[in-house]
């Protein structure tokens, strides 16, 4: 199957209380047109409302009023996911929701690994889901909370600010540029979990040539490297850069392919677990296309792509958005795979 006819995947997180259970049932329920699988972690925090489904408790997927799928993970994912494809429904997207885990690799991985998986279904994009009432709060208090706060927005490639009904403009405003400092993404500003479906699938987060078509910060970014991210925020946001960082790197040349992927290797061996995301486009000698990766903690996507225009820049650009990533080594490590002519 083209990646084209793949059903596409979104992971939902974000932080307690932000309305992922409204969203989720708003799906379920409401005739907006389109046919979506929800995958409920049933021990988890979020209630899908048990009047939208018929119980039947010998199953673990449901179907609601409206067409779309309620579906109980009591055990494996891709368990779940193998009965979606026997079920031969036509579907135009999986929502995942991660409720209590705000560590969505094991989830993202799942779409790498499993063959049958793969030929089914693509991992789109991770979405957080924030509270503007409450974000304030999850970004500054000493607790776990605050890093697990960081954490679901470094992984996201769409947030939904929900709850702006509850905030003023200026304080709403003030949450936006917070957010953005830990990862520049887009931010869909919705009230009651109501957001417009088209906007959160298909968004190609984990598809470069669309991520660098949305996101021209992207690439702004890592011209920058840290630079572009060091400000005087004061001593909370202080403590966010020790923690989380984007470190950009932006290197002319051709690359040596097999100095690369060793390289890769050795940077998913030893920094793999405090990875949240990473991307790029390469250079790689000898190649008429462009090389292209994604990635989140060890699970790591790369590719050939389209061909480099005649009059394109072939500068080296990657992106790491992590805990404790050491720009200095990570700069260095990588120079040592440009080929000396």
């Amino acid at each position: 199957m083209s990646k084209n006819n793949l059903i596409p995947v979104t992971v939902l997180t974000g932080f307690l209380g932000s309305g992922k259970t409204t969203l989720l049932n708003y799906i379920l329920k409401e005739q907006h047109g389109k046919k979506i699988a929800v995958i409920e972690n049933e021990f988890g925090e979020v209630a899908i409302d048990d009047k939208l489904i018929v119980v039947d408790a010998g199953q673990e997927i449901y179907e609601t009023q409206n067409g779309c799928l309620c579906c109980k993970v009591r055990g494996d994912l891709v368990k779940i996911l193998h009965e979606l494809i026997e079920t031969k429904k036509q579907l135009d997207m999986v929502l995942i929701e991660t409720t209590g885990m705000a560590d969505p690799g094991p989830v993202v991985q799942t779409f790498f690994v499993d063959e049958k998986v793969q030929e089914s279904f693509r991992m789109d994009a991770i979405i957080t889901m924030v509270d503007a009432k409450h974000a304030e709060l999850h970004l500054t208090e000493d607790s776990d909370h605050r890093m697990e706060a960081y954490q679901q927005i470094a992984f996201a490639d769409i947030l939904l600010l929900n709850k702006i009904d509850l905030v003023q403009r200026s304080d709403r405003d003030k949450i936006i540029s917070r957010i953005k400092e830990i990862n520049d993404v887009d931010i869909i500003p919705c009230e009651h979990g109501r957001v417009d479906l088209d906007k959160i699938i298909n968004i190609g987060g984990f598809d470069l040539d669309r991520v660098l078509e949305r996101e021209p910060a992207f690439l702004k970014e890592v011209e920058e490297g840290d630079e572009g991210h060091e400000h005087n925020h004061g001593p909370e946001h202080k403590r966010h850069d020790e923690l989380i960082t984007s470190v950009g790197i932006s290197e002319k040349g051709e690359l040596d392919f097999d100095h690369l992927n060793r390289w890769i290797q050795s940077v998913l061996a030893s920094l793999g677990p405090n990875i949240y995301r990473m991307k790029g486009i390469l250079n790689v000698k000898g190649e008429d296309d462009r090389y292209v990766f994604q990635g989140v903690h060890m699970v790591f996507d790369g590719q050939q792509d389209r061909a480099w225009h005649e009059d394109e820049d072939r500068t080296n650009k990657l992106v790491f958005i992590g805990k404790n990533l050491k720009r200095e080594i990570l700069v260095e490590s990588f120079k040592q795979c440009i080929v000396n002519n």
